[in-house]
This record gives C-alpha cells, sequence and structure tokens, in this order.
C-alpha cells in the first residue's frame, strides 16, 4: 500500500511539475509578443515607477478595433498595467495617494477615461476574456483628451514628459497619443 500510495504521489506530481511547465512555456511564448518594460519618472523626491507589456500594432487597426472604443482596456497586454507611487498625486485635480494600483483605460474616439485600481498583480483579463478588474476597488477615475497624430507607434508606450514644471504620463499606440497631467507635491 506504501508503494501504491508513493507511486500515485510521484505521479500526482509529475502532472503538476508538467502543468506548470506548460504554463510556463504559454506565458513565456505570450510574453514574446507584448514584452515587458518598465518606465520611471524620479526626482530628489518623487519616484513614479509604471510596469506594463507592450504589444506590437503589426498592421492591425488598433483603437475602435483590436482595444474596442468605451469598453475597459488593460492598457497593455499579459498583466494588468501596474502604477507605482511614492509620494501622493494629483490627476486632473483628484488626489491619488501614493501606493501601487493596476492602471486601467476606457479609451474614445476623442477622449480616454483613465482608472486606478487598488486590486495588483491580476492577469489583465480573466479565462472569458474580459477586463479582470474590480471596479469597486477603483479609487480615481478621471478623463483625458485622445490626441491623433500622423506618426505611428508600432509598439504601444509609456512614457514620462516634464519640462521641469509639468509632469504628463503619456500613453502612445499607432497614431493615439494620451497625456495624462500629473502634480506632485514638489
Amino acid at each position: 500500500m506504501r508503494k501504491f500510495m508513493l507511486f500515485i504521489g510521484v505521479g500526482v506530481g509529475v502532472l503538476i511539475a508538467l502543468f506548470l511547465g506548460v504554463d510556463f512555456m504559454n506565458m513565456r511564448y505570450t510574453k514574446s509578443f507584448s514584452p515587458e518594460e518598465t518606465v520611471e519618472y524620479k526626482t530628489k523626491e518623487v519616484h513614479i515607477e509604471v510596469f506594463y507589456n507592450r504589444p506590437f500594432k503589426k498592421g492591425r487597426e488598433i483603437f475602435g478595433a483590436l482595444v474596442p472604443y468605451n469598453k475597459v482596456w488593460r492598457t497593455g497586454a499579459n498583466e494588468a498595467t501596474l502604477l507605482t507611487t511614492n509620494q501622493d498625486l494629483t490627476i486632473e485635480g483628484k488626489l491619488l495617494k501614493a501606493g501601487r494600483y493596476s492602471l486601467w483605460t476606457i479609451p474614445g474616439p476623442n477622449s480616454w477615461q483613465i482608472i486606478f485600481n487598488t486590486e495588483t498583480g491580476q492577469w489583465g483579463v480573466n479565462a472569458e476574456g474580459n477586463p479582470n478588474r474590480n471596479p469597486q476597488n477603483d479609487v480615481l477615475q478621471v478623463y483625458v483628451p485622445a490626441l491623433t497624430q500622423d506618426r505611428v507607434f508600432e509598439q504601444f508606450t509609456i512614457e514620462f514628459n516634464s519640462d521641469g514644471e509639468e509632469l504628463e504620463m503619456v500613453l502612445l499606440w499607432d497614431k493615439t497619443l494620451v497625456p495624462v497631467p500629473i502634480k506632485t507635491k514638489s
């Protein structure tokens, strides 16, 4: 009986290892199409970091098609995009307390809703392909303009722009540019 139980235990262990290995390989394969990126804004007092995955355009129509208008988007690919700040921020006149947030958006043709949510670490979509966001954990929602430009950004990009007085987190993909104004205490 002990040998049988040992055999079953080893068999189950092998199956779990195979399952985890396949899942890890699938995640690595998926991430090869949308590589990870971390972008930071740093001063002596302020440190803002965004971790996200960067899908490519690949000739596809992006906003209004691949990423539908007026529906929640994980703002990148793979895991939910993550924003961390060591200081309170003001975004469109609203307070975002220092902390860690998942970043979601609802794209529109002329403006986007930017959503900060306290739930972090989740995959961006659930098994049904719907955004893996619990709206009850939203702590801040703002609307910002969406601009169309001539330049095409092949890969989804988040960057910080600062001229010393003003700071923007900018979302760029295809011909769409979405500036999110940020104010810090300093």
